[in-house]
């Protein structure tokens, strides 16, 4: 399957910001989304990004995040913002429909 992988992860202080970058060949043809799973909880979607649509957020991260595309660069972006602990999880990026493969992620940890 096509490949794709996420970078960018790291450790905060609740209320500031990162960005988070996702990558692979098919990217910018492909609706592409960002899901998160914390330790212990189901893995959740957290936000898409299509083609030529409007993007989809999560209720708990809306107003909050940002996703948006470089196609030229074959990049997605999650920009976080305000971040709060409970925005503590692994994150993951897929193509819609998702590849069976969803790798290791990459960590945020939101901690004062």
């Amino acid at each position: 399957q096509a490949q794709i992988a996420e970078s960018g992860g790291g450790l905060v202080q609740p209320g500031e910001s990162l960005t988070l970058t996702c990558t692979g060949p098919e990217v910018p043809s492909r609706i592409v989304s960002w899901h998160r799973q914390a330790p212990g909880k189901q893995r959740e979607w957290v936000a898409t990004i299509y083609r030529w649509q409007v993007p989809d957020y999560a209720d708990s991260v809306k107003g909050r995040f940002n996703i948006s595309r470089d196609d030229a660069k074959y990049m997605v972006l999650l920009h976080m913002a305000s971040l709060k602990p409970e925005d503590t999880a692994v994150y993951y990026c897929n193509y819609e429909p998702p590849l069976n493969d969803w790798g290791p992620g990459t960590q945020v940890t939101v901690s004062a």
